[in-house]
């Protein structure tokens, strides 16, 4: 479905206690990593990809992406990643008004995620949309005006404000909702489990 403009960012940047350490976005499923399978469900729905990572970019060289490291200090979570995102935006792609996050430990993203947050966006008159599979809402997995940013990097920095949800509420925030069977679109690999659980759900369903 057509809708504006939007660039994509990968959040890499998390600490993945749960999986032992190490670069989660590097781990794989069905012989693909996590990132490249989000790179390839992605890169179809947006207008360029940019990777938010911490550390040596060089890890993630090979998929030729701009690699954009938190600017807020402290780990400070998935927003200092949305922020830095933005900071981007508006900095090499002041053509773009939008930003879609999305974590890299989700590997069944649905292929028309974009185009139903900026639907529902725009059916609710709010200026942030979000996704929900189920009763579980996915503050991570959202989309972003580049407007919004000073206000966004100003709760973060000044107020220390960690919860998306807590920041996205005083603005207006639509839902776009899946269903979660045959299986979660939005299922999260945060352990040596999860990416077992993956790849059963992967042998069900080789198109996921």
């Amino acid at each position: 479905m057509p809708h504006p403009q939007t660039l994509g960012v990968l959040l890499a940047g998390g600490l993945a206690r749960r999986m032992g350490g190490g670069d989660k976005p590097l781990k794989t499923i069905g012989g693909t990593t996590l990132l490249d399978r989000a790179v390839k469900r992605l890169t179809p729905q947006c207008d360029g990809l940019i990777v938010n990572a911490n550390g040596d970019p060089a890890r993630f060289a090979a998929l030729g992406l701009p690699v954009v490291a938190d600017t807020v200090p402290g780990f400070a979570g998935p927003l200092a990643g949305v922020v830095a995102a933005l900071e981007w935006l508006e900095r090499e792609r002041p053509d773009i008004a939008w930003l879609v996050s999305i974590p890299t430990d989700s590997p069944f993203l649905p292929a028309d995620l974009v185009g139903r947050l900026h639907q529902a966006r725009e059916a609710a008159g709010t200026p942030l949309a979000t996704a929900r599979s189920g009763d579980q809402t996915h503050p991570v997995v959202g989309l972003w005006p580049v407007a919004l940013l000073a206000d966004l990097r100003r709760a973060l920095v000044e107020e220390d404000l960690r919860k998306i949800d807590r920041w996205t509420a005083r603005h207006g925030v639509a839902e776009a909702i899946w269903p979660t069977e045959p299986f979660d679109p939005f299922f999260n690999a945060n352990s040596p489990e999860d990416l077992a659980e993956a790849e059963a759900v992967l042998a069900l369903h080789p198109a996921a």
